[in-house]
Protein backbone atom coordinates (compact mmCIF):
# COMPACT_ATOMS: atom_id res chain seq x y z
CA UNK A 1 0.00 0.00 0.00
CA UNK A 2 1.43 3.26 -1.21
CA UNK A 3 2.02 5.75 1.53
CA UNK A 4 0.17 9.00 1.33
CA UNK A 5 1.89 12.41 1.90
CA UNK A 6 0.18 15.53 2.88
CA UNK A 7 -0.78 17.77 0.01
CA UNK A 8 1.56 20.56 0.90
CA UNK A 9 4.52 18.21 0.90
CA UNK A 10 3.58 16.92 -2.50
CA UNK A 11 3.28 20.51 -3.81
CA UNK A 12 6.64 21.44 -2.41
CA UNK A 13 8.34 18.47 -3.98
CA UNK A 14 6.76 19.32 -7.34
CA UNK A 15 7.94 22.90 -7.03
CA UNK A 16 11.46 21.79 -6.29
CA UNK A 17 11.48 19.43 -9.23
CA UNK A 18 10.15 22.17 -11.52
CA UNK A 19 12.74 24.66 -10.30
CA UNK A 20 15.51 22.14 -10.99
CA UNK A 21 14.36 21.69 -14.56
CA UNK A 22 14.27 25.44 -15.15
CA UNK A 23 17.78 25.88 -13.78
CA UNK A 24 19.08 23.12 -15.98
CA UNK A 25 17.53 24.64 -19.09
CA UNK A 26 19.01 28.03 -18.21
CA UNK A 27 22.39 26.45 -17.71
CA UNK A 28 22.21 24.67 -21.03
CA UNK A 29 21.22 27.93 -22.70
CA UNK A 30 24.13 29.76 -21.07
CA UNK A 31 26.51 26.99 -22.06
CA UNK A 32 25.28 27.13 -25.68
CA UNK A 33 25.68 30.92 -25.69
CA UNK A 34 29.18 30.58 -24.28
CA UNK A 35 30.08 28.09 -26.98
CA UNK A 36 28.71 30.41 -29.64
CA UNK A 37 30.58 33.34 -28.23
CA UNK A 38 33.74 31.21 -28.06
CA UNK A 39 33.38 30.28 -31.70
CA UNK A 40 32.82 33.92 -32.66
CA UNK A 41 35.91 34.91 -30.66
CA UNK A 42 37.90 32.23 -32.47
CA UNK A 43 36.63 33.50 -35.83
CA UNK A 44 37.40 37.07 -34.86
CA UNK A 45 40.86 36.06 -33.66
CA UNK A 46 41.51 34.31 -36.97
CA UNK A 47 40.23 37.35 -38.85
CA UNK A 48 42.38 39.57 -36.72
CA UNK A 49 45.41 37.40 -37.55
CA UNK A 50 44.51 37.62 -41.24
CA UNK A 51 44.17 41.38 -40.97
CA UNK A 52 47.53 41.60 -39.22
CA UNK A 53 49.14 39.55 -41.98
CA UNK A 54 47.49 41.74 -44.61
CA UNK A 55 48.69 44.80 -42.73
CA UNK A 56 52.22 43.42 -42.65
CA UNK A 57 51.97 42.64 -46.37
CA UNK A 58 50.71 46.18 -47.03
CA UNK A 59 53.54 47.55 -44.93
CA UNK A 60 56.08 45.53 -46.93
CA UNK A 61 54.46 46.66 -50.20
CA UNK A 62 54.56 50.23 -48.99
CA UNK A 63 58.24 49.89 -48.18
CA UNK A 64 58.86 48.36 -51.61
CA UNK A 65 56.97 51.15 -53.33
CA UNK A 66 58.77 53.77 -51.27
CA UNK A 67 62.13 52.17 -52.17
CA UNK A 68 61.06 52.09 -55.83
CA UNK A 69 59.99 55.72 -55.56
CA UNK A 70 63.36 56.64 -54.05
CA UNK A 71 65.16 54.74 -56.82
CA UNK A 72 63.09 56.54 -59.44
CA UNK A 73 63.83 59.87 -57.82
CA UNK A 74 67.53 59.08 -57.77
CA UNK A 75 67.40 57.84 -61.38
CA UNK A 76 65.47 60.92 -62.50
CA UNK A 77 67.90 63.15 -60.66
CA UNK A 78 70.86 61.41 -62.32
CA UNK A 79 69.20 61.57 -65.74
CA UNK A 80 68.30 65.19 -65.17
CA UNK A 81 71.90 65.98 -64.24
CA UNK A 82 73.14 64.03 -67.26
CA UNK A 83 70.61 65.81 -69.48
CA UNK A 84 71.69 69.18 -68.13
CA UNK A 85 75.33 68.23 -68.74
CA UNK A 86 74.49 67.17 -72.29
CA UNK A 87 72.60 70.41 -72.85
CA UNK A 88 75.55 72.42 -71.54
CA UNK A 89 77.93 70.51 -73.82
CA UNK A 90 75.63 70.98 -76.80
CA UNK A 91 75.31 74.67 -76.11
CA UNK A 92 79.08 74.94 -75.85
CA UNK A 93 79.44 73.03 -79.12
CA UNK A 94 76.89 75.29 -80.77
CA UNK A 95 78.90 78.31 -79.68
CA UNK A 96 82.04 76.68 -81.11
CA UNK A 97 80.28 75.84 -84.36
CA UNK A 98 78.94 79.36 -84.62
CA UNK A 99 82.47 80.63 -84.10
CA UNK A 100 83.79 78.21 -86.73
CA UNK A 101 81.02 79.24 -89.10
CA UNK A 102 81.87 82.89 -88.58
CA UNK A 103 85.57 82.20 -89.17
CA UNK A 104 84.72 80.19 -92.28
CA UNK A 105 82.46 82.97 -93.50
CA UNK A 106 85.21 85.54 -92.94
CA UNK A 107 87.76 83.25 -94.60
CA UNK A 108 85.51 82.76 -97.62
CA UNK A 109 84.92 86.49 -97.83
CA UNK A 110 88.68 87.07 -97.70
CA UNK A 111 89.27 84.40 -100.35
CA UNK A 112 86.62 85.97 -102.54
CA UNK A 113 88.19 89.38 -102.06
CA UNK A 114 91.64 88.00 -102.87
CA UNK A 115 90.27 86.21 -105.91
CA UNK A 116 88.59 89.39 -107.10
CA UNK A 117 91.85 91.24 -106.58
CA UNK A 118 93.67 88.53 -108.53
CA UNK A 119 91.18 88.82 -111.37
CA UNK A 120 91.54 92.60 -111.36
CA UNK A 121 95.32 92.21 -111.41
CA UNK A 122 95.18 89.85 -114.37
CA UNK A 123 92.70 92.15 -116.06
CA UNK A 124 95.13 95.04 -115.61
CA UNK A 125 97.86 92.90 -117.18
CA UNK A 126 95.42 92.03 -119.95
CA UNK A 127 94.69 95.70 -120.57
CA UNK A 128 98.40 96.54 -120.58
CA UNK A 129 99.11 93.80 -123.10
CA UNK A 130 96.25 94.90 -125.32
CA UNK A 131 97.59 98.45 -125.27
CA UNK A 132 101.22 97.39 -125.76
CA UNK A 133 100.60 94.88 -128.54
CA UNK A 134 97.92 96.81 -130.40
CA UNK A 135 99.72 96.81 -133.76
CA UNK A 136 100.57 93.08 -133.71
CA UNK A 137 96.99 92.24 -132.67
CA UNK A 138 95.63 94.22 -135.61
CA UNK A 139 97.99 92.38 -137.96
CA UNK A 140 96.89 89.00 -136.60
CA UNK A 141 100.36 88.19 -135.29
CA UNK A 142 99.33 88.09 -131.64
CA UNK A 143 96.06 87.02 -129.99
CA UNK A 144 95.34 87.82 -126.34
CA UNK A 145 92.51 86.15 -124.46
CA UNK A 146 91.40 86.01 -120.84
CA UNK A 147 88.98 83.53 -119.30
CA UNK A 148 88.30 82.87 -115.59
CA UNK A 149 91.57 84.38 -114.45
CA UNK A 150 93.62 82.62 -117.14
CA UNK A 151 95.35 84.98 -119.58
CA UNK A 152 96.83 83.62 -122.81
CA UNK A 153 99.11 85.40 -125.26
CA UNK A 154 99.43 83.48 -128.55
CA UNK A 155 102.33 84.65 -130.70
CA UNK A 156 102.64 83.27 -134.27
CA UNK A 157 105.99 81.65 -134.85
CA UNK A 158 107.05 83.82 -137.80
CA UNK A 159 107.43 86.82 -135.49
CA UNK A 160 109.82 84.94 -133.24
CA UNK A 161 111.58 82.33 -135.37
CA UNK A 162 112.84 81.72 -138.85
CA UNK A 163 111.34 78.69 -140.54
CA UNK A 164 112.54 75.42 -139.01
CA UNK A 165 114.61 77.15 -136.35
CA UNK A 166 114.24 77.52 -132.58
CA UNK A 167 116.53 80.53 -132.00
CA UNK A 168 114.61 83.76 -131.35
CA UNK A 169 115.34 86.30 -134.07
CA UNK A 170 115.99 89.98 -133.37
CA UNK A 171 112.48 91.13 -134.33
CA UNK A 172 111.05 88.47 -132.06
CA UNK A 173 113.11 89.69 -129.12
CA UNK A 174 111.71 93.20 -129.61
CA UNK A 175 108.16 91.81 -129.46
CA UNK A 176 108.94 89.74 -126.36
CA UNK A 177 110.48 92.76 -124.63
CA UNK A 178 107.13 94.53 -124.78
CA UNK A 179 105.41 91.42 -123.44
CA UNK A 180 107.90 91.37 -120.57
CA UNK A 181 106.98 94.96 -119.65
CA UNK A 182 103.45 93.79 -118.89
CA UNK A 183 104.64 90.67 -117.04
CA UNK A 184 107.47 92.16 -115.00
CA UNK A 185 105.35 92.90 -111.92
CA UNK A 186 103.56 89.56 -111.89
CA UNK A 187 104.44 87.75 -108.63
CA UNK A 188 101.48 85.55 -107.73
CA UNK A 189 100.85 83.90 -111.11
CA UNK A 190 102.59 81.09 -112.90
CA UNK A 191 103.83 81.79 -116.41
CA UNK A 192 103.88 78.79 -118.71
CA UNK A 193 105.43 78.95 -122.17
CA UNK A 194 103.97 76.40 -124.59
CA UNK A 195 105.41 75.42 -127.95
CA UNK A 196 102.95 74.42 -130.71
CA UNK A 197 103.43 73.44 -134.38
CA UNK A 198 101.34 72.44 -137.36
CA UNK A 199 101.06 68.80 -138.44
CA UNK A 200 103.65 68.93 -141.22
CA UNK A 201 106.40 66.40 -140.40
CA UNK A 202 110.01 67.53 -140.04
CA UNK A 203 111.92 66.64 -143.18
CA UNK A 204 115.35 66.89 -144.75
CA UNK A 205 118.50 67.87 -142.88
CA UNK A 206 116.42 69.58 -140.17
CA UNK A 207 115.18 66.17 -139.02
CA UNK A 208 118.65 65.35 -137.72
CA UNK A 209 118.31 68.13 -135.15
CA UNK A 210 114.54 67.93 -134.60
CA UNK A 211 113.32 64.42 -135.45
CA UNK A 212 109.67 65.41 -134.85
CA UNK A 213 107.55 68.46 -134.08
CA UNK A 214 107.84 67.54 -130.40
CA UNK A 215 111.53 68.43 -130.34
CA UNK A 216 111.04 71.63 -132.36
CA UNK A 217 108.17 72.89 -130.17
CA UNK A 218 110.14 72.00 -127.01
CA UNK A 219 113.27 73.87 -128.15
CA UNK A 220 111.25 76.97 -129.04
CA UNK A 221 109.36 76.96 -125.73
CA UNK A 222 112.58 76.56 -123.74
CA UNK A 223 114.34 79.37 -125.63
CA UNK A 224 111.42 81.78 -125.01
CA UNK A 225 111.35 80.77 -121.32
CA UNK A 226 115.07 81.48 -121.00
CA UNK A 227 114.61 84.83 -122.69
CA UNK A 228 111.88 85.81 -120.20
CA UNK A 229 114.18 84.82 -117.34
CA UNK A 230 117.03 86.88 -118.79
CA UNK A 231 114.67 89.86 -118.96
CA UNK A 232 114.06 89.69 -115.20
CA UNK A 233 111.04 87.39 -114.86
CA UNK A 234 111.32 85.24 -111.70
CA UNK A 235 112.33 81.74 -112.89
CA UNK A 236 110.33 80.21 -110.02
CA UNK A 237 107.21 81.39 -111.86
CA UNK A 238 108.29 80.04 -115.24
CA UNK A 239 107.79 76.68 -116.92
CA UNK A 240 108.05 75.35 -120.47
CA UNK A 241 105.90 72.76 -122.22
CA UNK A 242 105.89 71.20 -125.70
CA UNK A 243 102.72 70.05 -127.48
CA UNK A 244 103.94 69.64 -131.07
CA UNK A 245 100.96 69.46 -133.44
CA UNK A 246 98.58 67.91 -130.89
CA UNK A 247 96.68 70.98 -129.70
CA UNK A 248 95.77 72.92 -132.85
CA UNK A 249 93.62 76.03 -132.72
CA UNK A 250 92.82 76.00 -136.44
CA UNK A 251 92.41 73.60 -139.36
CA UNK A 252 95.72 72.11 -140.48
CA UNK A 253 94.24 71.45 -143.93
CA UNK A 254 94.72 75.09 -144.99
CA UNK A 255 97.85 77.26 -145.07
CA UNK A 256 96.11 79.88 -142.94
CA UNK A 257 95.15 77.30 -140.35
CA UNK A 258 98.65 75.83 -140.20
CA UNK A 259 100.09 79.34 -139.75
CA UNK A 260 97.84 79.87 -136.70
CA UNK A 261 98.83 76.53 -135.24
CA UNK A 262 102.56 77.36 -135.40
CA UNK A 263 102.72 79.48 -132.28
CA UNK A 264 104.13 80.17 -128.84
CA UNK A 265 101.54 80.51 -126.09
CA UNK A 266 102.44 82.47 -122.95
CA UNK A 267 99.87 81.60 -120.27
CA UNK A 268 99.34 83.34 -116.93
CA UNK A 269 97.20 81.60 -114.34
CA UNK A 270 96.77 81.72 -110.54
CA UNK A 271 99.07 79.52 -108.49
CA UNK A 272 97.50 76.28 -107.27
Amino acid sequence: MTPKFPLWITAGIAAMLLAGCVAQDEYLKKEAEADRLGREVSVMSAREADLERELEALGAERQRLEAQRDDLKASLAAKSEEAEKTIREQRSRIVELEGDAQMLKESMALMKKNREEEVRTVSKTYENLLDEMKEEIQQGQIAITELKGKLTVDVVDKILFDSGKAEIKKEGMEVLKRVVQALRNVEDKTIRVEGHTDNVPIAGALAKRYPTNWELSAARAINVTRYLENQGIDPALLSAAAFGEHQPVADNETPEGRAKNRRIAIILQPME
